[in-house]
């Protein structure tokens, strides 16, 4: 099993505070059966240059190398980045630097607006120019923008694999009734926790994945794992 999409890396983003609350995540996505968590802090072009980031994800990485090192009942990490969109990020030069490691595989977290052809226009340039295989980070937290959904649409139709929250589908509510449709009518949805910390936002994939086997069956989840593996050349 695979967490696709966290922020337990310490001290680089919102994320886990320090390497003690790093190993309390990573023993609570072990009791769920998850073996390896792709680590994917923030990365804000406004914020910082890719090398700066680069070189404090690798300091940060450090500590949980050191600490699996310790620890052979943990799952596997893997650094890569949440990269916020940014405009003209079609044309940047040094996106492969902020895939998955080892990978072409870009976590692309899009605007929380309205999005215009200039964004499709960058998604499309990631996708064909780069030859980048661009996973859409928790979509279901931009459609409530898409008042115009003409370029959402369009978006959409790219290549792209779908990747929504864990934590939509243990709530009540519109919202979780929203990704189990898309969960199960496109074949390229993939679940990852976005864990930030232990209480509020904690790794919760496991119970994601219960119900969503008692809602769709359990071929819904064995399609999500051939499609993570074959994303990620696993």
């Amino acid at each position: 099993m695979i967490d696709f999409h966290t922020h337990i890396l310490p001290g680089i983003d919102d994320g886990s505070k320090d390497i003690e609350m790093t190993e309390r995540m990573l023993e609570m996505e072990a009791a769920q059966g998850v073996e390896v968590v792709y680590a994917t802090p923030h990365f804000y072009a406004h914020r910082r240059n890719v090398e700066s980031f680069l070189k404090r994800r690798e300091q940060s990485y450090g500590q949980v190398k050191q600490l699996l090192a310790s620890r052979s009942d943990l799952p596997q990490v893997r650094a890569g980045a949440e990269v916020y969109y940014f405009h003209g990020m079609g044309r940047a030069n040094q996106l492969p630097a902020l895939c998955i490691e080892g990978t072409r595989v870009l976590l692309l977290e899009m605007p929380f607006e309205q999005w215009t052809d200039s964004v499709y226009r960058d998604v499309a340039d990631i996708v064909r120019r780069w030859e980048l295989k661009v996973v859409l980070a928790h979509v279901e937290r931009y459609i409530d923008f898409q008042k115009d959904r003409s370029v959402w649409n369009e978006v959409m139709e790219l290549p792209v694999t779908i990747q929504m929250n864990a934590g939509n589908f243990l709530q009540f509510g519109l919202k979780r009734r929203w990704c189990m449709n898309l969960l199960t009518s496109d074949e390229r949805t993939i679940i990852g926790t976005d864990c930030h910390n232990l209480v509020s936002r904690p790794p919760n994939l496991g119970q994601a994945r219960s119900y969503i086997e008692k809602r769709a069956g359990r071929e819904v989840l064995e399609r999500i794992d051939r499609l993570e593996a074959e994303l990620l050349d696993l």
